[in-house]
């Protein structure tokens, strides 16, 4: 882990005077990935700066503002007939950049994740992916929804990203969604999977948004109908992304852990602490993770 160590050092020096209270889902910053160490485990970790800067920081000066292309026709995967499908408009947020602005700086090193994380698939499959953070406010739904929105950019790949978090899902928020069934109902048996899925046919991405928070959340990630949601995705689609609560101090993680190919570790520049990694580290095998990516990193 020494090298782990060595870059969420180097993230506090940049920044330990800009710790904030913004939560996890905030407007204001962009989350977005530097990517430049390539070591066995911190396989997304940077431990320098890239050759040509990376912006970073605010980016709302260079993002079109929310709906600037247009609504984005958003309806479920089903196979019942069209008359019968459920209907919807999304907005995308303007720190979805991986769509809103392809072609930024910040847009590419979302696509050196993706070409590392299918780097990795030359010794492992790597079909379910969980993507989760020490803590909260490190931006790993963010991180989660461009890469999402990434891999889904690769020809014919089949993508479908699953909001877990049922205490803080911010999901359906940056995608705009409106109210209605998701997982929770589902793995609670109120809803089937294409009551749930929701399809994007302009970005060719499938979301599954967290649904009514629940009474026992961690039993329900635990649940055989979880078991066999995943399952069922992991046929239907190439690339199934979970965007999971923070590790600590939560169990919902490490009950979903089994069930995946592997885990990506979000940490935020001046605000995650080393202790706090350490801990988060701990809850998972060795062998399970597959690298951290340094956020939000001047």
């Amino acid at each position: 882990m020494s090298r782990i160590q060595e870059i969420l050092a180097k993230a506090e020096r940049d920044g330990t005077t800009r710790r904030t209270q913004t939560e996890d889902f905030t407007p204001s910053r962009a989350a977005a990935p530097r990517i430049d160490g390539t070591s066995a485990l911190d396989t997304f970790a940077p431990t320098s700066a890239p050759s040509s800067p990376v912006p970073l920081a605010p980016l709302a000066p260079q993002i079109p503002q929310a709906g600037a292309s247009g609504p984005i026709a958003a309806v479920p995967v089903s196979t019942v007939a069209p008359a019968e499908v459920r209907t919807a408009i999304a907005t995308l947020h303007p720190l979805l950049v991986a769509a809103i602005n392809p072609h930024s700086a910040v847009s590419e090193q979302y696509r050196s994740l993706r070409a590392r994380i299918s780097h990795r698939e030359e010794t492992a499959a790597l079909r379910t992916l969980m993507v989760t953070s020490p803590g909260a406010r490190d931006g790993k739904s963010i991180t989660t929804a461009n890469l999402a929105l990434t891999m889904a950019q690769e020809f014919q790949r089949r993508v479908v990203l699953v909001d877990g978090d049922f205490r803080g899902s911010s999901v359906h928020a940056l995608f705009g969604l409106p109210a209605g069934p998701g997982l929770a109902e589902l793995l609670a048996g109120d809803a089937t999977l294409d009551d749930v899925m929701v399809y994007m046919p302009d970005y060719r991405l499938t979301v599954i948004p967290a649904g009514k928070t629940p009474q026992f959340p961690t039993e329900l990630l635990g649940s055989v109908a979880m078991r066999r949601m995943v399952d069922t995705l992991r046929a239907r689609f190439d690339r199934v992304l979970f965007d999971m609560p923070a590790v600590t101090p939560l169990a919902d993680v490490g009950t979903l852990a089994p069930l995946t190919d592997g885990v990506l570790m979000v940490v935020r520049a001046g605000v995650t602490l080393r202790p706090a990694l350490n801990e988060a580290l701990a809850a998972f095998d060795e062998d399970k993770v597959l690298g951290v990516v340094l956020n939000d990193a001047k």
